[in-house]
């Protein structure tokens, strides 16, 4: 189809009446006594009907070929005119900004797509029908609705009620080959080193955190770090909205949110799915991303005994997390912040801030060990932090040649950290 990907532009000819009453005469035409036609019998019936039409005479090619298009993705595809661009494997996300605006993250760059909806309602509409196959709801009563495509892929819709030049449409699209720890250093996103350390925590049960921007990284991390649990464990996932993918264990339990309905009831938020998750047994408690005060419920459930677990926020340093995961906390109940820090200490082993450089890479850069308190504050023990080179341009992620302080869930699982490279020496310690 990507012949029809050049059609757009000029203002389109055919008025909504005429394109519904077209798919209405073409929808038969594409169905047979057995079946749907595949997609070359039902592209080649579209393209033989819309020809014979005595309008096509009187329209541009392009037009034509346009109206084609529409119809084929409206009618055999789910998402529309988006759909050439949801199958290219080079694209990881498309931003819908209203019906003429659409821009693509194509290997790390932004463009803009040479492509626009008829209308905002065919915008609205293909919202209203992601939305619905995950049986939520989007109106201007409910304006804001996260949701997922049957690939997983993560999608985000805003109405126009609130959006001034919307409808809003954007999708994180899903990889469709899960990302692993080799990939990552392939892609010079982590040293082999870092890696090898990080695996030895996952497995012996550390609570680890990853931390970063937008689009920085977190969750192909976060999914990264789940291949290392024993696949003898019991895992609960609980997400906003499902993406993680977790294949190697078998006795995982996935629980997703859920929004309310136009009544206003029926919501599930996380802290419910986080309280609920400990009476499933655990042994390991993954977060998809912790943005609210469901902070105290998975603070607590660390703190009782949970080893293993992993979760994500947003933040742009450790530090700057260390501050939001108080400040969340705090949203959930009104206690002494020294109490918090300490339970953020005695829950959270090692946090990981990953970020997206000016290159569109990402990069792990750094890794550290909650020590304890000092003063009041929240010591961190850097384990790996990314150096920048005198060119002040190129760098890496090297070992600060600190010693983990805390290795009493190393001796009980019986495994050893890899030697790691220091960064002032550049030699084993």
């Amino acid at each position: 189809m990507e012949k029809y990907s050049e059609a757009y532009g000029q203002k389109f000819p055919y008025s909504e009446e005429e394109i519904k009453q077209y798919m209405m005469d073409v929808r038969l035409q594409i169905t047979d006594s057995e079946g749907t036609l595949d997609d070359q019998e039902a592209l080649k019936k579209i393209e033989n009907y819309v020809f014979s039409c005595p309008k096509a005479e009187t329209c541009s090619h392009h037009h034509n070929i346009r109206l084609i298009e529409r119809l084929f993705y409206s009618l055999r595809k789910e998402m529309d005119i988006l759909q050439p661009y949801i199958e290219d494997k080079s694209i990881s996300e498309i931003m819908v900004n209203g019906k003429d605006h659409v821009f693509a993250e194509r290997n790390g760059k932004l463009e803009r797509l040479p492509i626009a909806f008829d209308s905002t309602e065919d915008l609205e509409e293909l919202i209203r029908r992601i939305a619905a196959r995950v049986h939520r709801e989007i109106n201007e009563l409910n304006p804001i609705v996260d949701a997922r495509l049957s690939d997983g892929s993560r999608v985000n819709a805003v109405y126009k009620n609130i959006a001034l030049n919307g409808p809003i449409l954007t999708i994180r699209k899903f990889p469709e080959k899960i990302m692993s720890m080799e990939d990552l250093v392939e892609k010079e996103t982590i040293t082999k080193e870092a890696a090898a350390y990080l695996k030895v925590l996952v497995k012996a049960g550390y609570n680890c955190f990853i931390c970063g921007g937008t689009s920085s990284g977190k969750t192909t991390m976060l999914n990264v770090l789940a291949q290392f649990v024993p696949s003898g464990e019991r895992v609960v996932v609980i997400e906003d909205s499902a993406e993680l993918q977790i294949r190697q264990v078998e006795n995982i339990v996935r629980l997703e949110c859920r929004n309310a309905n136009v009544q206003g009831k029926g919501e599930v938020d996380m802290a419910q799915l986080v309280k609920a998750s400990l009476r499933m047994r655990p042994d390991r408690i993954l977060i998809g991303e912790v943005r609210g005060k469901e902070v105290m419920d998975m603070i607590q459930a660390l703190n009782t005994g949970h080893s293993g677990s992993l979760s994500t926020g947003h933040a742009n340093s450790i530090e700057g997390m260390l501050k939001r995961l108080e400040a969340m906390f705090l949203q959930a109940v009104e206690v002494p912040v020294d109490a918090i820090r300490n339970q953020i200490t005695e829950a959270i082993d090692i946090m990981i801030h990953v970020s997206r450089m000016q290159d569109g890479s990402r990069k792990v850069m750094e890794i550290a060990e909650l020590s304890g308190l000092e003063d009041g504050v929240i010591t961190t023990n850097p384990l790996f932090q990314y150096r920048t080179e005198e060119d002040g341009i190129t760098g890496a992620l090297r070992a600060t040649g600190n010693t983990l302080q805390n290795q009493e869930k190393l001796m009980i699982s019986g495994h050893h950290l890899p030697q790691a490279y220091t960064w002032k020496e550049g030699r084993t310690s």
